[in-house]
């Protein structure tokens, strides 16, 4: 019958709540005749008859009016309170004020109060009361049962919002507040940390969501660190803006990123330096479709450039990153100038026309061939476009007067292994010779390691391989890796550029090296599984090794050298590199070219070593020739 009364239409529901009321509430008014006399009988209920009468008159219109049958009574939440002592409030008053002015009969005035504080208690608790009949009338017994670390507002707000779905069911709150253990919070019990166990034997919890949305990253890591023992799934709600904006939802849960596992506090960007390259001035970004390019492009924007200049090779990822832009300029109200340009950064007439043109102020170079195993499998693809493209960019960028011009670097070009790192540390002596011999451009080169998110990177792979059952396939047990969001990197690639003075390297501050064999474990743990290894066979997730890449390093370095110097940002270092003359870089280029159209890989690689000193090739000349077994 309970059920058949839930699923009725919402108006019959609404017009039987308000015939209950309309039967309780002159009983409330008798009960508070009864408890002001002491007594009641035929005569005390003649002398208040109209007023009991009246009682529902004024209270169900008033009730309406102010939306208390509107409510659903399964998500009523503390707010409902103030409206029903509003409308208790309102229908009393009206009452009394009857009774007062037509002074029909004495009435007491005892009576009015104790029927306030009655009603309110009798709205308010049969509200309540339905709210928990019908929550456990619709709790799904197949539910996830999960526990909310964290009973403050954040966890609070996130139960009631579970209360609206099916498929978690809240048991209880995990607090390192010891003033709040066994204290019941939205009738949800408060647990220690070192009662996870027990919670795991004694209710069958399975996940844990982590409502702290104002802690800082390193205090996350630290508890996802310990909650990392207890192998159960591991989820993060939104920032506390959505929770200030009133947005937290529960599809808005997510799985636990790397950035939360390391533990860096984001370093609030100095504006000034932000806004000196890019404020009311033309800027272009090359490889704007990228990872890195389209990040760039959208934080650029937010500076309010006069325009904004994309060039990119591929059709669809251009088009991506202009309609993304041109919705953010809608969103941000602003007014900027953006052209999408398909091309490529060896089409010198295009650049020409492109610089001169729109007077071009700034450039970010982006574009860039970025993946080691393929740039190691195509030597001379990687070349033309990591060296001569930056050539002809930065020498379309001296002819036009380009003001600023900042490279994108890479860790990979500190004493490379690799042909891609080869040759983007070929693309910085580019960009310091050319630094060396004129004035009118100022070049400079951030180097930073890996960026998150960014196409080819280790945690979606990760991430897709455990969800798919393993098994988690690695290179190696000793790699190791930087990391760092490409929003916080992207940041700091334009605050960087705007301390070039020209020929400046830039490194920034990556923090920690992190294991990759560690980051992959800690992701298995945080889903609630197990390394399966000698001492865990039972486990479910399998990490395999499968060998280095093609002119893949064990670990990574920042600097060459050591001579490195802080600058006023404390996440950004400028290193001391050595430099070739222009004239002497200019005429082995021209080799280098000529051995490219010639396919001769062994010159080639001479080249490059004699260019790039600290390039140690970890291939041999037989994989660095592999596409042609027969030269041309």
């Amino acid at each position: 019958m309970m059920q058949a009364l839930v699923n009725l239409p919402r108006l019959q529901k609404q017009i039987i709540a308000g015939a209950v009321d309309a039967i309780f509430l002159p009983l409330a008014f008798m009960l508070a005749i009864l408890t002001r006399y002491e007594t009641i009988n035929i005569e005390l209920i003649k002398h208040y008859a109209w007023l009991i009468a009246a009682v529902p008159l004024f209270a169900i219109p008033i009730f309406i009016k102010i939306g208390l049958y509107r409510a659903v009574i399964r998500y009523i939440d503390h707010k409902m309170v103030s409206v029903v002592i509003i409308g208790v409030s309102l229908s009393v008053l009206a009452l009394a004020f009857l009774s007062f002015m037509l002074q029909l009969t004495a009435i007491s005035r005892a009576v009015f109060v104790i029927y306030w504080s009655g009603a309110i208690l009798y709205v308010g608790a049969s509200r309540l009361a339905a709210r928990a009949y019908l929550g456990g009338l619709r709790r799904n017994p197949n539910a996830t049962k999960i526990a909310i670390y964290g009973a403050g507002t954040a966890g609070m707000q996130l139960a009631n919002a579970l209360r609206a779905g099916h498929e978690l069911d809240c048991i209880a709150f995990i607090d390192d507040n010891r003033s709040m253990h066994g204290s019941s919070i939205a009738g949800i019990k408060v647990y220690a940390v070192e009662q996870i166990p027990q919670l795991v034997r004694n209710f069958g919890i399975k996940e844990v969501l982590l409502a702290l949305p104002s802690v800082s990253k390193a205090k996350q890591k630290q508890i996802l660190d310990h909650l990392e023992t207890y192998k159960l799934r591991v989820k993060v709600t939104p920032s506390i803006k959505s929770l200030i904006n009133g947005e937290l939802r529960v599809q808005d849960i997510r799985d636990v990123e790397i950035e939360d596992l390391l533990g860096r506090d984001q370093v609030e960007p100095d504006e000034a330096l932000l806004a000196t390259c890019i404020t009311n001035k033309n800027v272009l970004v090359s490889g704007a479709g990228g990872s890195i390019g389209s990040e760039l492009c959208r934080q650029i924007l937010r500076q309010k450039p006069n325009s904004l200049m994309l060039l990119e090779m591929s059709e669809f990822s251009l088009y991506s990153i202009e309609q993304e832009l041109s919705a953010l300029l809608d969103q941000l109200q602003l007014k900027c100038e953006i052209k999408p340009f398909l091309g490529s950064i060896h089409d010198s007439a295009k650049l020409d026309k492109i610089f001169r043109g729109f007077q071009i102020d700034t450039v970010y170079h982006a574009a860039a061939y970025k993946h080691v195993p393929l740039v190691e499998h195509n030597p001379i693809e990687g070349i033309r476009n990591n060296v001569f493209g930056t050539y002809k960019l930065a020498q379309a960028a001296i002819d036009a007067g380009v003001k600023q011009f900042v490279l994108i670097s890479t860790d990979k070009a500190v004493r490379p292994t690799n042909v891609m790192g080869a040759t983007k540390r070929l693309a910085e002596l580019i960009l310091q010779a050319n630094a060396r011999r004129q004035t009118g451009t100022r070049f400079c080169m951030v180097r930073f390691g890996n960026v998150l998110g960014s196409s080819g990177s280790v945690v979606p792979l990760f991430r897709k391989q455990i969800m798919q059952g393993g098994p988690i396939t690695l290179t190696h047990a000793e790699i190791t890796r930087y990391f760092m969001t490409i929003p916080e990197a992207a940041q700091l690639v334009l605050q960087a550029g705007a301390m070039g003075q020209g020929g400046d390297v830039f490194v920034l501050d990556m923090g920690e090296p992190v294991r990759i064999i560690d980051l992959a474990r800690r992701m298995v743990h945080l889903c609630g599984l197990e390394v399966k290894s000698a001492e865990h066979p039972e486990g479910t997730i399998e990490i395999r090794e499968v060998g280095l890449r093609p002119g893949e390093k064990l670990y990574e370095e920042l600097l060459i050298g050591d001579n490195v110097e802080r600058t006023t940002h404390p996440l950004i270092m400028r290193a001391q590199e050595a430099e070739l003359a222009w004239e002497e870089l200019r005429a082995a280029l021209e080799e280098l070219e000529q051995a490219c159209q010639h396919f001769d890989y062994e010159k080639i690689r001479s080249l490059i070593q004699r260019l790039v000193i600290e390039y140690q090739p970890q291939c041999g000349i037989e994989d660095f020739i592999w596409q042609l077994k027969n030269k041309t």
